[in-house]
């Protein structure tokens, strides 16, 4: 039985994860953290508090703020706790902090959980060198519901960190915004664009458009089962890992490629 310490548990991600784990007969949450601690009808203990939660554990999965994953780091640090990160909106220096964190304790990081789009991302990076020589341009749309807070979302820039590393050329930079900017769209650039709007919970299109024609990636989440889903994969892939930064392409390299 796979123990997990639930970071941000009474998020909308957060309460996904619990009504999975209760039909999972491989995983338990032995404890969940969260701001608002309402207990509700929960089976585990909850705490306001990291420092509080005394519970055993196999490994921590986080979906909180981008301002709580430093103090679950500490507290994983402290606790040699395999953590896996699901929050996006990272700041660099927290980025920082998960490479050095990776030194001690197995760290999990992706930015989307869905096993669907880590293959796009896969097949994006093998494709951008060839259609880029071929004069593609790389365009990436992306649709979320209007409570996300952070644009463009984390997966928007792991679909165009994609591309950038399979073109291994530091010309190539991303534009978010060329509303101020009155000058045709030059080869170099990885257009992000982002909408947000109603209860829309994902979708992501990336588009290599030539000349008189276009090819298309796209991906859209129907509930956030989804990433729930790729979060226990994640939990148990990590579960005896040696310390190391490990991600989805490490998880899907022996079944692809």
């Amino acid at each position: 039985m796979l123990k997990i310490i639930l970071h941000g548990c009474n998020g909308q991600m957060g309460r996904v994860i619990c009504q999975l784990a209760d039909q999972d007969n491989d995983c338990a949450i032995a404890a969940g953290i969260d701001v608002n601690p309402d207990t509700g009808t929960a089976t585990f203990p909850r705490y306001e508090r990291l420092q509080d939660c005394d519970m055993p554990a196999d490994v921590a999965v986080d979906f909180s703020t981008a301002a709580a994953v430093d103090g679950l780091l500490d507290y994983c640090l402290q606790k040699r706790l395999p953590v896996v990160v699901c929050t996006t909106g990272l700041s660099e220096a927290t980025k920082e902090r998960i490479i050095e964190a990776s030194k001690v304790i197995p760290v999990f990081q992706s930015a989307n959980m869905s096993l669907g789009i880590n293959l796009i991302a896969r097949l994006v990076e093998k494709a951008a060198p060839l259609l880029a020589d071929a004069g593609f341009d790389i365009e990436i749309f992306e649709r979320h519901h209007n409570k996300k807070i952070d644009a463009p979302s984390g997966t928007a820039i792991l679909l165009a960190e994609a591309a950038k590393r399979g073109l291994n050329d530091d010309k190539y930079h991303f534009v978010t915004d060329r509303s101020g900017v009155r000058q045709k769209r030059k080869p170099e650039e990885i257009g992000i664009q982002s909408l947000r709007g109603g209860t829309i919970v994902g979708e992501h299109e990336l588009i290599f458009a030539g000349k008189d024609e276009v090819i298309e990636f796209v991906h859209k989440a129907y509930s956030k089962d989804v990433f729930a889903t790729g979060a226990f994969k994640a939990a148990r892939y990590l579960k005896d890992k040696p310390p190391g930064l490990y991600s989805m392409k490490d998880l899907m390299s022996d079944q692809l490629f």
